[in-house]
């Protein structure tokens, strides 16, 4: 910031200081989301650059339901980011690297492996007896909500095509039922650079693949930092003030603020050092915790407008209507997931090394074994 002398020679008053500060963060925050949707363009560029054969080999990786689960549990847990495991799989079913049906197990998945990271997060409280009971209660709440959800709803998927065809009627009536072309600006402004960075690149699919996921994965990153710096200070208190009072106020506010910052990740992580600290209740938590479940889904849909494909908006429906269908059961039923989670961290009272095995075998040994045995 200028000092005095050269505030008083700019004429820069506090409030047009401020106001400019504001529109650099915005200005800045545009070109990370508009660096993101490019790299979901240049992905599918990289398929098509690849040919038929690389995708009929991801395809044949996926087309068994219980390996696309498993899938989008492993590389979420690895990621620590379902908004980069979602917005790949978008990219893809866009370009038809990989079918509609086959993708919605691995937005499942994805669902359960963003729940390692505010597990992983409770672990800060281990060395404090009840403290660390109840943030670990806090933390798996989350994941037996996601658990949950999938024993319902991948069974449902698999027989009947449940929350495929429940995607594909909301997106068809969205969009209408005359067949025309769906047209996005986003895809109009993004596809140019991105066939320009591939040409760049030699037009080699592997290349721009590996470029894009890298984009991919640094602007996600990097929006998450930037909303984070903004946003999350300033809620902290408030949340612990006012907002757990009312369960729908929760849930709203679980939606919104992981809208706001693109990452269901750090807003169900923001809340575990309150449960621990017995500022709130595992209960009061619940609804916050479905919030976020909720918010997440705005990636997908972002980067469905980059492909500016009607399979790749479906899926982002998907992803959405799983988790509104599961939190239609489940926050009715929240004594199920309440119960398990309770009792798991119970069970870490006696050892606490079974708070890192069940991190471990959960979301990494299960999820690689059986994705090898069953391939």
């Amino acid at each position: 910031m200028p000092d005095n002398k050269h505030r008083q020679r700019l004429g820069l008053t506090a409030a047009t200081e401020s106001i400019l500060e504001i529109a650099v963060r915005l200005l800045l925050l545009f070109v990370l989301l508009y660096i993101f949707v490019i790299a979901i363009k240049l992905l599918g560029v990289s398929f098509k650059l690849m040919g038929k054969e690389a995708a009929e080999a991801i395809f044949q990786a996926t087309t068994n339901p219980i390996v696309g689960l498993l899938i989008g549990v492993l590389a979420t847990s690895i990621i620590q980011s379902s908004s980069t495991t979602t917005s790949i799989i978008v990219g893809m079913v866009g370009t038809g690297s990989i079918s509609f049906e086959s993708a919605v197990p691995m937005i499942m998945g994805a669902n359960i492996g963003t729940s390692v990271t505010n597990t992983i997060v409770s672990l800060a409280h281990i060395s404090r007896g009840e403290e660390f009971k109840r943030a670990f209660a806090g933390a798996t709440v989350h994941d037996f909500f996601n658990l949950c959800s999938v024993v319902v709803f991948l069974p449902l998927e698999i027989m009947f095509g449940f929350i495929s065809k429940s995607a594909r009627f909301v997106e068809g009536f969205l969009t209408g039922f005359s067949g025309a072309e769906f047209s996005s600006p986003v895809a109009a402004l993004t596809g140019p650079p991105a066939k320009a960075i591939a040409h760049l690149l030699g037009d080699s699919g592997a290349l721009t693949a590996v470029v894009a996921l890298i984009l991919i994965f640094l602007a996600l990153r990097y929006i998450v930092k930037f909303l984070k710096s903004l946003i999350l200070s300033k809620v902290e208190n408030f949340f612990q003030r006012f907002i757990f009072r009312a369960p729908a106020l929760c849930l709203v506010l679980g939606i919104g603020l992981t809208v706001l910052v693109q990452s269901s990740s750090i807003s169900t992580s923001l809340v575990i050092p309150l449960i621990g600290a017995g500022v709130v209740t595992l209960r009061q938590i619940y609804p916050y915790m479905l919030g976020a479940n909720i918010g997440t889904t705005v990636t997908a849909f972002l980067a469905a407008l980059a492909t500016g494909s009607h399979e790749a908006v479906s899926i982002a429906f998907a992803h959405l209507l799983f988790n509104v269908y599961g939190t239609s059961i489940f926050w009715p039923l929240k004594n199920i997931p309440i119960y398990l989670a309770e009792k798991l961290a119970e069970l870490t009272q006696k050892s606490r090394s079974i708070a890192f095995v069940y991190i471990l075998v959960t979301f990494f040994v299960v999820p690689a074994v059986l994705i090898y045995i069953l391939k």
